[in-house]
């Protein structure tokens, strides 16, 4: 339980984001329309994402630029899930909702639905920090071993898989194949075409030139190609990064409060994972206090936010946490 003095740094900072929360809406009077503005979101960063991939196809951009720019739409449409599984944006008209959530998976495939997701996730604001949070053990979150969380955290399907006996004896709330199924039938293509690029590639490096596959292999090979670059390789970099982050972020073992689930990184050394994750690192503890506010409004506030914050208690850059497996150790 909170003891009283973290319970009023908490009150501190809850009162905080609100009252900032309670001015932008007066003075903003747009941000009423919050069904409006996810659609708008939604609808622009999926037409970026698929001109991005057209640009590339059509040959006026190089692969790089095309995985980098549809790294960062895919990156808002995280946001937009996450705010989806909260149900900030048509909560009451079911369909549009859905449709939604239907759309923020296909732009990332490599990871389970968001109806699935939306399970563990409120489960994650019950038990962060504890060994009962299965989404961010499912990301890396208090791996001790570095080789093991390196492959938890940019390879979903082998992570699960390596980890499988381990979260079966600790998660209550773990099953292998409900978290498999939770990824039918767009991950398990994102993780067919992307091992199969890898394999092909590889065999075809070390067989002679004049080797002629068959024409179902030339047709693979052409497809995974295109997909490799126009979202398999942007999800693996926007993943990536954003796994590498919020597995850091949320402390492991030693949380008692929400004060002490997470922690605040900024500086420029953060911001090219920033860049690629829609700013997570520097405001998703602020979603820890304050739950149903939309992504673009904790931008917004995010300067007011950490002033309170760091006055409360919360940690910044506390880098302590690359070395102690995310254990929250008392200062």
């Amino acid at each position: 339980m909170s003891s009283t003095t973290d319970a009023e740094k908490i009150k501190n900072i809850v009162q905080g984001v609100k009252a900032e929360e309670q001015r932008l809406r007066k003075k903003y009077v747009f941000l009423a329309k919050q069904d409006s503005i996810g659609l708008l979101i939604l609808l622009l960063s999926l037409t970026g994402m698929i001109t991005s991939g057209l640009l590339y196809y059509y040959a006026f951009i190089p692969a790089w630029v095309c995985i980098m720019l549809a790294a960062i739409f895919a990156s808002i449409s995280h946001e937009l899930e996450h705010d989806l599984i909260h149900k900030l944006y048509f909560r009451q008209q079911p369909i549009i909702h859905n449709l939604m959530m239907a759309t923020v998976w296909l732009m990332r495939p490599s990871t389970i639905n968001p109806w699935y997701r939306r399970k563990i996730h409120l489960l994650h604001h019950k038990t962060s920090g504890t060994k009962q949070d299965l989404e961010e053990r499912l990301v890396g979150n208090g791996i001790a071993n570095i080789l093991v969380r390196y492959i938890v955290m940019f390879d979903g399907l082998f992570g699960l898989i390596l980890q499988r006996k381990h979260l079966n004896r600790e998660v209550k709330a773990f099953n292998f194949l409900s978290i498999f199924n939770g990824g039918f039938p767009l991950t398990i293509l994102y993780y067919i075409f992307g091992y199969g690029f890898i394999l092909f590639h590889s065999v075809d490096f070390f067989i002679a030139s004049d080797f002629i596959y068959p024409p179902w292999l030339q047709t693979f090979s052409a497809l995974s190609n295109l997909l490799m670059v126009i979202i398999i390789a942007p999800n693996f970099l926007r993943s990536g990064c954003l796994n590498l982050v919020t597995s850091y972020l949320h402390y492991y073992g030693g949380v008692n409060n929400v004060l002490q689930q997470t922690q605040v990184f900024k500086g420029l050394v953060i911001w090219p994972l920033n860049l690629f994750t829609f700013n997570f690192a520097g405001t998703h503890a602020i979603h820890h206090f304050v739950v149903q506010q939309p992504f673009y409004l904790r931008q917004m506030l995010a300067s007011t936010a950490h002033k309170v914050m760091k006055e409360n208690g919360v940690r910044f850059n506390d880098v302590s946490t690359f070395s102690n497996a995310n254990r929250y150790r008392t200062l």
